[in-house]
């Protein structure tokens, strides 16, 4: 079970920030979103913990939601010139991950020249304290950041150990004032994680008992996020189901739908669908298909949520909370899966599906048409 990053969990530690940012650095970039963490407040709480602890801030607040190659190098350029030497992500995954791309692309030209390759670790790689404000991602926990070549066009991860922060400060008072959209994608985001991590082959009884505990947790709380009922218990739940899904991802990793979706991730000319709207895309046909892979396994989960199958659970869910929806909603067509199938990149071998040839991923995305 390989999860190096420190772990601060509980309501209101944000204010331990700047004491956890003192001991890797005395100027720390925090690379965060456009808006939202300023709008919140979050931002100046995160100042005041930093600048009390003796750590000067300085920020990047140029993130979009599918983080780019161009904005980690922006960020990085400031960096230098700022004198940096931590970096903070603070915000949804979007932000975490753009401030992984910072960290381990300090030492180099271009983060561009990292997407879609495993790093070997190298001395100058900044250290990075993650500040997750969302429930789902686990982006706090992996040694993974998904980020979009803008040269080449090409969604992908950079992968490696050097990209594992070195702590995380997991507050639920962050997430619990999500709009409601947000909220059900994180949930949902967490229990993907979850399915996948007990579904891959390398699946191992100490995330066998996370993802247990992550599908159980959503499951019994994703419809109340939903409508809007969820209390303060809930969101405090799935605040820590999405670190336990992330603690899975960085052990047992994740499987074909999310090798899919990042393939898909820049390609639709009538907008680009969230990280996890464009799993739900893919869930219903690849469950179809690993529900007969994996019998036991797949019958397992679906006993977790109280559903006869895994089909049954997920084409109930998904129109219940909203994300059902399909390729064609999103401006995606039959002309743009071979594009699609020609950007798939990392480990495809962990899915439970086994030997993955073509006609499996092709079957898959013509089904998510509809």
């Amino acid at each position: 079970m390989q999860v190096p990053t420190g772990l601060t969990f509980g309501r209101g530690r944000l204010n331990e920030l700047g004491r956890i940012t003192a001991r890797h650095g005395h100027t720390a970039l925090i690379v965060t979103g456009r808006s939202a963490m300023r709008r919140t407040g979050t931002l100046d709480r995160a100042f005041e913990a930093l600048q009390a602890a003796g750590v000067k801030p300085v920020v990047f607040e140029g993130v979009s939601p599918n983080p780019r190659s161009d904005e980690a190098d922006a960020a990085i350029a400031l960096a230098r010139r700022s004198g940096c030497d931590v970096v903070i992500g603070l915000g949804g995954a979007s932000a975490l991950d753009a401030a992984k791309g910072v960290a381990v692309g300090f030492p180099h030209a271009s983060v561009a020249d990292l997407i879609g390759k495993t790093l070997e670790h190298h001395p100058d790689t900044l250290p990075m304290i993650a500040v997750p404000t969302t429930t789902g991602t686990g982006a706090e926990v992996t040694r993974g950041a998904i980020l979009v070549d803008v040269r080449r066009s090409f969604r992908s991860g950079i992968r490696g150990d050097d990209v594992f922060p070195k702590h995380a400060v997991v507050d639920p008072d962050l997430s619990a004032g999500l709009p409601g959209r947000v909220a059900v994608e994180s949930a949902f985001d967490s229990m993907a994680h979850a399915v996948e991590g007990y579904l891959a082959r390398k699946a191992n009884p100490v995330t066998d008992l996370l993802c247990e505990k992550v599908i159980r947790t959503v499951g019994e709380h994703i419809t109340s996020v939903a409508d809007g009922t969820a209390d303060e218990a809930a969101h405090a739940a799935l605040c820590l189901a999405g670190l336990l899904g992330g603690m899975s991802v960085a052990n047992a990793s994740t499987c074909l739908p999310h090798r899919m979706q990042q393939a898909m991730g820049v390609r639709a000319e009538g907008g680009t669908p969230p990280h996890a709207r464009g799993l739900a895309i893919l869930y219903p046909a690849w469950v179809e298909l690993v529900q007969d892979a994996v019998p036991e396994r797949s019958a397992r989960i679906a006993s977790w949520v109280a559903s006869a199958d895994l089909t049954s659970y997920f084409g109930q869910l998904l129109p219940r909370i909203g994300m059902a929806t399909s390729l064609g909603d999103w401006g995606y067509a039959q002309q743009d899966i071979p594009r699609f199938m020609a950007d798939i990149s990392g480990n495809t071998d962990n899915d439970p599906l086994g030997q993955l040839g073509d006609d499996i991923v092709r079957t898959i995305f013509e089904k998510s048409l509809a």
